[in-house]
């Protein structure tokens, strides 16, 4: 019910309520929902209004000496991710509307917000990227996406359909973003087993299946399928930090990895939206570059 009444007025305004109520002359302006976030920095729960929670994303996920439009760009992501999340999702934290563990939601960093972060969301105040149906798309973004971005299903474990909105698209980036990585045979096994694959040796190891992006979308030892998305979570994304790889070999017990980019791949580049902003690009363009079929939307002044 909470959920349902914090977008109400949203609702209203897209015309997404069952009801035909009576419109005024002039209809009410939707005010900015406040909603309920746990702050694990804090370990509290903190009330705050949804600009507010988008500003402390903006920092979290961005330099704050990037280019204006790049920011603005991000902050209409964050601000789409938010009200995508509390209309559809439940926090994993009692009382929390979302929360600001990572492994759930947004990077979150309020200590990092000035005034340059400040001025792009201000300057891009309710504004969330729409479907042309009234519906919110799920706004995914990621650092760098090593040339093209993925769809979710080859790169997210993503388990239903393919979203309408998500597309197969130059990255825009300056450059590839190599990286290479190793793992013990033991620890890679390891995070197998963690991800619920039961390998027992690696085997044949290889890339087997990949996506229209060219990520790896199934990994094989031992006989074995994995998703390979699953995988590098367990792994750890930071060792592991794409699925568009370039090398798979294990040798003398030791497992290695190379491939470009940073992240999962869908959605928004946001070293690619640095590189568009500092080619003159305006921050709805930016966003709009990388899904399909939506737009900029003001959703309250």
């Amino acid at each position: 019910m909470r959920k349902l009444m914090l977008l109400l007025p949203l609702l209203v305004l897209l015309g997404g309520c069952a009801a035909e109520p009576a419109v005024p002359k002039d209809p009410p302006v939707p005010t900015v929902p406040v909603i309920s976030v746990w702050v694990t920095s804090a370990e509290a729960l903190v009330q705050m209004d949804v600009e507010t929670y988008v500003a402390g994303v903006v920092a979290g996920e961005m330099p704050s000496s990037w280019p204006d439009e790049a920011l603005r760009a991000q902050a209409i992501l964050a601000r789409t991710y938010v009200l995508k999340f509390i209309s559809e999702k439940e926090s994993r934290y009692p009382g929390a509307d979302i929360s600001t563990d990572i492994t759930e939601a947004q990077a979150y960093d309020a200590d990092a917000v000035d005034s340059r972060i400040l001025a792009a969301v201000a300057a891009t105040r309710g504004e969330v990227l729409m479907a042309d149906d009234g519906t919110l798309p799920y706004a995914w973004f990621h650092a760098h996406s090593g040339g093209r971005t993925a769809l979710a299903r080859e790169s997210l474990d993503w388990q239903g359909a393919e979203p309408a909105h998500t597309r197969v698209t130059d990255g825009m980036e300056a450059d590839s973003a190599p990286w290479s990585a190793t793992f013990t045979e033991a620890d890679f096994l390891a995070a197998c087993r963690d991800a619920g694959y039961p390998v027992g040796s690696c085997r044949d190891l290889a890339i087997g299946t990949t996506g229209p992006s060219g990520r790896a979308v199934t990994l094989t030892a031992d006989g074995i399928s994995m998703n390979a998305a699953r995988l590098r979570i367990s792994l750890g994304s930071t060792r592991m930090r794409s699925t568009l790889l370039t090398e798979l070999t294990v040798e003398d017990g030791v497992v290695r990895m190379a491939g470009l980019g940073y992240g999962h791949g869908v959605g928004m580049s946001q070293w690619g939206a640095r590189a568009l902003a500092e080619a003159g690009w305006p921050a709805g363009e930016i966003a709009l570059h990388y899904y399909n079929g939506l737009g900029v939307v003001r959703v309250w002044e």
